[in-house]
């Protein structure tokens, strides 16, 4: 594989049937939840509305991350998402509104590489979870490579978020949800990766789970905003 990173010229904008279909489930689904049910917070500063592309990293703990972190992020992100979740009969639709990709878990799904590539020339955010699974501590444990491998691919830069709590208002293999407060922290964007050998790759995911990590313990957001409501 070659050893350059081309930075994409993406659409100002995500299109317009995305941009409906975002903004209908934020505003009708996901916000009320968020903000009522949680008492969700954003803190640090998400990409502007029409800026450039990220490769948005994530710890997972929960179900509930890829809708809330789309929420918070203000702008519509497509995740690589397990392909088990597009059976789940309440979540399968709202992950696909939201723009979600399929990925075969332990396996290098370059179809939903492709596709991620694709989304972030459209103009979206890509959303990935580090770890790839959920995690019952909340935190990243075990990195993987596949953001690390699309920024360097894409010469698009790490936006590294963490989601507090997730973990212990849905739980895996809980059957309700605990009402507790979610917050969604935004840190300092991460640039891309220069190349791709396994020792670029492994030093860059895990500088983002140290980062992740840092940010659920209460770490600063150097150069963002102050905390503002979702």
């Amino acid at each position: 594989m070659g050893q350059d990173n081309r930075p994409l010229q993406p659409a100002p904008v995500v299109p317009r049937c995305a941009r409906i279909s975002y903004w209908l489930l934020r505003t009708l689904v996901v916000n009320p939840l968020f903000r009522l049910a949680f008492r969700g917070w954003v803190e640090g500063r998400p990409p502007p509305y029409r800026g450039g592309p990220y490769v948005v990293v994530a710890n997972h703990g929960s179900y509930l991350d890829p809708p809330l972190l789309s929420c918070a992020m203000g702008r519509p992100v497509s995740f690589m998402a397990k392909q088990e979740l597009f059976r789940v009969p309440v979540l399968a639709p709202l992950i696909r509104g939201l723009g979600a990709v399929p990925v075969r878990r332990g396996h290098v799904d370059r179809r939903a590489l492709d596709h991620c590539l694709a989304q972030l020339q459209r103009g979206w955010l890509v959303g990935v979870f580090l770890d790839g699974t959920r995690r019952a501590t909340g935190r990243v444990e075990r990195p993987r490579h596949g953001a690390a491998l699309l920024a360097q691919r894409s010469g698009c830069p790490l936006l590294p978020v963490a989601i507090l709590n997730s973990h212990r208002a849905l739980s895996s293999g809980s059957t309700g949800l605990k009402l507790v407060n979610i917050t969604v922290r935004i840190g300092a964007p991460i640039p891309a990766p220069a190349n791709r050998d396994r020792q670029t790759m492994e030093t860059t995911s895990q500088r983002c789970a140290a980062v992740i990590n840092g940010l659920l313990t209460g770490a600063p957001l150097p150069g963002f905003g102050p905390k503002q409501a979702s």
